[in-house]
């Protein structure tokens, strides 16, 4: 009786609230961006669309290890990949002004992708040597200015709600300029909506939670502190996953 209310309360209310803050949040950051500070308005008003987004679907969230990172100090975070809702829970409650690193093909998605372009969100595109280079100016140039940037190294949402392989990537990007990586685990996420369903299905009411673990210095500089910090950052994360996700299995879309 409970799920059938709450299916109920998800196509009444749920979902017509997520519909109606996208729109109204890719309208704020388009006008905050064009008149305004740009970083502002590319993270607070996306930060309240994310959380106002979990509280309308009532999905309960928690948060550890926020006191591990310092303020005012750029970190690159990397996050497994479970589901459309890792974004919700990172953007809504790591409580750091942070840009994401994403595919440039979200950029075509209706409000979505033009709140990304006018906030200046970093859009990866492996087309070629210039884009990429491109990508990767585009992120230090949000690094040295004191901002920190989100990655999921694997590239593409779970099928399984396992992890896949890490790519280097956000690895070598923190590298060259000496950043600390900080990991990230989600939980949760793939419990709500498995990447097999969609975001048009309706979802299954289950927890969040975001573990935000011990920031990884450098230990030098070049391939052996990419190495170093992409393997810690993949065996923290695993370890903070509940027990039926923990273990390698391969993504296709990797």
């Amino acid at each position: 009786m409970i799920t059938l209310l709450y299916r109920i309360y998800q196509i009444f209310v749920g979902l017509p609230v997520v519909v109606i803050m996208t729109i109204i949040t890719a309208l704020e950051v388009g006008i905050g961006t064009t008149i305004g500070n740009g970083h502002f308005w590319g993270y607070y008003p996306g930060r309240w669309w994310a959380k106002v987004i979990l509280w309308s679907l009532m999905i309960p969230v928690k948060v550890e290890g926020r006191e591990k990172l310092e303020e005012g100090r750029s970190y690159v975070f990397v996050a497994n990949h479970q589901g459309i809702f890792d974004i919700f829970l990172i953007y809504g409650y790591l409580g750091r002004n942070f840009k994401w690193m994403m595919k440039h093909q979200l950029g075509r998605i209706p409000f979505l992708g033009y709140a990304c372009k006018k906030s200046h969100q970093i859009f990866v595109d492996k087309s070629g040597p210039k884009k990429i280079k491109k990508t990767y100016d585009t992120a230090r140039e949000i690094l040295q200015e004191g901002y920190s940037v989100t990655v999921f190294p694997e590239g593409a949402r779970s099928f399984t709600g396992h992890m896949g392989i890490f790519r280097k990537g956000a690895f070598a990007l923190a590298d060259e300029l000496q950043l600390s990586v900080v990991p990230l685990t989600i939980n949760g996420s793939f419990d709500i909506l498995p990447r097999t369903k969609g975001f048009i299905n309706l979802i299954n009411r289950h927890p969040l939670r975001l573990t935000i673990h011990e920031p990884i210095h450098p230990i030098g500089k070049g391939p052996e502190n990419v190495d170093n910090s992409r393997q810690k950052a993949y065996d923290t994360i695993m370890g903070g996953l509940e027990e039926k996700y923990q273990g390698y299995v391969e993504n296709p879309d990797q």
